[in-house]
């Protein structure tokens, strides 16, 4: 990045308030992914404040001491805005704004903003837009025009741009509008579903925490050249692809959003249509940063939000990541005591183990399915159109007399084809 593009970044103060010994222990942490969060933003932080405290401050969440020490900061290096790793209540935001004098954000609306930058598809702008308006809407009461202090810059993207002077009655509105939109945009969707059925092609999908190397994997499996960047939410519409196997069957592979500690209820909403792809899924791949120190607590994040989705009952594989980085299979094991039958380890990025990942994928989504060989006769073959509607056809050859078909199907499915099973030497 050139230095004129780092003088233009916002400059960010960001602080962590903790509570019990807990959420001390895991402060370095979390303070280290919101400046991961501040980075994919945009800005660049200056200055990470902690405090510990047993109770909460009503007022400004944190201490009156530490809001004089941040306004202190604040004065002597010129910060653009202060990043809160907790939820503000819209009454201690505008107390802390009206104290410090500058803008304040929590991680919620820090996110936001970065949903609002990533998006691209009209019905992830509309969820994002939606999510921001619910956001600030309660912010908005009593206030007036102060809307007009968010004149640019982190929390002010998407709807902040386009409606800081509306009023309250207008937002509601908008809010109405969208949400009409979004049910409009899933019921095509689900009618589509509808029309196409359930096929025989299975639906595979990636999740992870963000920047677990998701859409590297992406990319590797699908040849596919995905937007790839090491920041948080580097991408976030789901993409589907199809992967082919070697034996001739293939899949169909959905990217999605990372997932992050703490998602905030809104964003989850927000991304319904990337969580219906997971819900849709007949696999998921766990994708896991396997060099993380935190990778433990990231597994944790992940499986509660594939918890609260409802996606028990679907296989997960879990897929540990970067191991390119670590020196040899006995670091891989001591580092981590669950590597089992459902897990793979991989390198993305250097295509190792992509070939165990493709066989296990294979072994769990095509476990009720067998390989037939057909002879289908000519003057039969009206039945070849209605194959790819229940069965994967992996050769197909067309003879003088009739067609020969290797095809991967569910046995119960090929009971009404058994005089046309193939006997005897193979063909192909």
């Amino acid at each position: 990045m050139h230095i004129r593009q780092l003088e233009k970044m916002e400059k960010a103060i960001i602080i962590n308030i903790s509570t019990n010994k807990r959420e001390k222990l895991f402060a370095e942490e979390s303070l280290e992914e919101l400046n991961g969060l501040v980075l994919a933003a945009g800005a660049k932080t200056i200055d990470k404040q902690f405090q510990y405290r047993q109770k909460i401050s009503p007022k400004f969440l944190i201490g009156e001491g530490k809001v004089e020490e941040l306004k202190e900061i604040k004065s002597k290096s010129s910060a653009d805005l202060i990043v809160f790793d907790q939820a503000l209540s819209p009454a201690q935001q505008h107390a802390l704004e009206e104290k410090i004098q500058c803008k304040v954000i929590d991680r919620t609306q820090l996110i936001l903003d970065i949903f609002a930058q990533r998006a691209h598809s009209n019905e992830g702008k509309l969820q994002v837009e939606l999510a921001q308006l619910n956001y600030m809407l309660p912010r908005l009461t009593g206030k007036g025009t102060a809307l007009s202090r968010l004149g640019g810059g982190i929390g002010t993207r998407g709807p902040g741009e386009k409606k800081l002077e509306e009023d309250r009655r207008r937002i509601q509105d908008r809010i109405s509008k969208i949400r009409k939109d979004i049910r409009k945009i899933q019921n095509r969707r689900l009618n589509q579903r509808k029309k196409r059925g359930r096929g025989p092609v299975p639906l595979v999908s990636i999740v992870g925490y963000t920047n677990a190397g998701k859409s590297t994997l992406f990319n590797t499996l699908t040849k596919e050249n995905k937007f790839v960047s090491s920041q948080l939410f580097a991408t976030l519409d789901p993409v589907i692809r199809r992967v082919n196997l070697p034996d001739g069957s293939f899949f169909f592979l959905s990217d999605t959003v990372g997932f992050i500690r703490n998602l905030p209820v809104e964003l989850r909403t927000a991304f319904q249509a990337t969580l219906e792809e997971v819900k849709e899924a007949d696999c998921i791949c766990h994708v896991i940063d396997f060099i993380s120190d935190r990778s433990i607590n990231q597994i944790k994040a992940v499986e509660k939000t594939l918890s609260e989705i409802g996606v028990q009952d679907i296989p997960v594989i879990k897929v540990y990541n970067k191991t390119d980085l670590l020196d040899n299979r006995e670091e891989i094991l001591k580092k981590n005591n669950d590597l089992n039958e459902d897990s793979v380890y991989i390198s993305a990025k250097y295509e190792m183990g992509i070939k165990s990942l493709k066989q296990k994928i294979s072994s769990v989504v095509f476990k009720d399915f067998e390989t037939f060989d057909l002879c289908i006769p000519i003057s039969r073959k009206n039945l070849i159109r209605s194959f790819p509607k229940w069965s994967i056809v992996l050769k197909k050859r067309e003879n003088s007399d009739s067609y020969l078909l290797k095809i991967l199907a569910e046995p119960e499915k090929m009971i009404s084809f058994l005089p046309f099973m193939h006997k005897g030497e193979k063909k192909w």
